[in-house]
């Protein structure tokens, strides 16, 4: 039997690395197993040398660098396989080279505001870095094929990721997106699946397939919102970025929508302060779409609360944004994310929608076209300055998540 890799933290159930499953009995979303990390031997500063990497990961450059922070598979698998052979087979078979992403000086003549560029990857997005996780993953649990509901980002790096793979891939797409968008998907040899109605119909349909899919393991859902592994490799994105200077900056910013990078860089701090390369967390700013955001409507409510007790997070209107991709009405790990940010410290603001365009220009002004998601956290960012309310200190640094390539129709 393989090792367990998958937890549900509602009821302390755990499933086996090769694993179908997504979500439950109980409903209980999944998390992984709790494991202690272990990073490449020249990860800076002084690394103690209890845990120098058991792989080759070290010349690695790729978020398959960091393969000993992230979950093993170990044991044998259902039909036999030796799991961690398939798991080392499976990241030299997927991997395009994805993460080392620069970064930039947002004014060439000041260090005081980095950007990272995240969207320099195969796919042009920064999901690039759980995708090729996530279907490394399935191609070591014995997947033929993968499910996906989403018609930005994420679809198209499953897609790709499974082609790499050579696995079969259905993505989940709302009826009415545009083609632009179907395009890179559909490049890849995905099959795109058009579903009637709303986002969360779409949502509902990918749903159904997977738990077939499960049942019977002819699918396995890639999901970078029900798969915990998916976080596993958003959470290279911190590392990469205190190994590139030798310590993490003073604030963070991140997108967040459905909270992908959120619990990814929650992850990855907690990793660095458990092994004591790290004294204290930076503060960790989660930027929602002014028009967009529940998870802002509960942070706020908590606070009226005095911070005590648990939260809901309750579904919103989504009044129609610019930031489209981080426009999720009913993020299924909303208290996920909001306990993330009150254990580190972190704030929840709102990117106005009327600063997206500015901040969008400002960037291309500068050579770095991305697409007007992207240019959340320097809206964000902006908006918290011209009101005196700076959130930030020192050292900042911003994510650009997406091309701008990505609008382009």
């Amino acid at each position: 039997m393989s090792q367990s890799l998958y937890l549900c933290p509602a009821c302390g159930r755990e499933f086996p690395a090769d694993s179908f499953s997504f979500l439950c009995g109980c409903g209980g979303l999944l998390s992984v197993v709790p494991f202690t990390p272990a990073f490449p031997p020249a990860f800076p500063p002084a690394f103690p040398p209890a845990f120098q990497p058991r792989g080759a990961g070290a010349s690695v450059r790729s978020v398959f660098r960091y393969a000993e922070a992230m979950p093993a598979f170990t044991g044998r698998g259902a039909d036999g396989r030796d799991l961690g052979a398939a798991w080392r087979a499976a990241i030299e078979r997927v991997s395009m080279g994805e993460g080392g992403t620069p970064l930039v000086r947002l004014d060439p003549g000041s260090p005081a505001v980095l950007l990272k560029a995240d969207y320099l990857m195969p796919t042009l997005s920064f999901k690039d870095r759980g995708a090729a996780v996530l279907v490394a993953a399935a191609l070591a649990a014995g997947a033929g094929k993968v499910v996906q509901d989403s018609s930005g980002n994420a679809g198209a790096a499953v897609a790709a990721y499974a082609a790499r793979a050579g696995l079969e891939c259905d993505i989940y797409v709302p009826a009415g997106t545009s083609p632009g968008k179907l395009a890179q998907i559909e490049a890849a040899g995905a099959r795109c699946v058009l579903v009637p109605g709303s986002r969360e119909d779409t949502a509902r349909a990918a749903l159904e397939a997977a738990g077939r899919g499960a049942a019977d393991r002819s699918a396995f859902y890639a999901s970078h919102v029900y798969n915990p592994l998916f976080y596993e490799g958003t959470k290279t994105y911190v590392l990469e970025i205190y190994e590139a200077l030798g310590r993490l900056p003073d604030t963070l910013y991140v997108p967040l929508g459905n909270g992908t990078l959120v619990l990814g860089a929650w992850r990855a701090l907690k990793d660095l302060k458990a092994l004591g390369l790290i004294e204290r967390y930076p503060r960790l700013v989660a930027v929602q779409a002014e028009r967009c955001a529940p998870i802002l409507a509960a942070w706020r409510r908590l606070a009226e609360n005095g911070a005590t007790g648990a939260v809901t997070v309750e579904p919103v209107v989504n009044l129609g944004t610019e930031a489209e991709g981080i426009a999720i009405a009913a993020p299924k790990r909303g208290r996920e994310v909001i306990a993330a940010l009150r254990e580190l410290g972190g704030a929840v603001v709102a990117a106005p929608e009327e600063g997206l365009a500015p901040a969008k220009a400002e960037l291309a002004g500068r050579g770095l076209f991305v697409e007007t998601t992207s240019a959340a956290c320097l809206a964000a960012y902006r908006a918290s300055h011209a009101a005196g309310a700076t959130l930030d200190e020192g050292l900042v640094v911003l994510p650009l998540c997406g091309s701008g390539l990505k609008g382009l129709h």
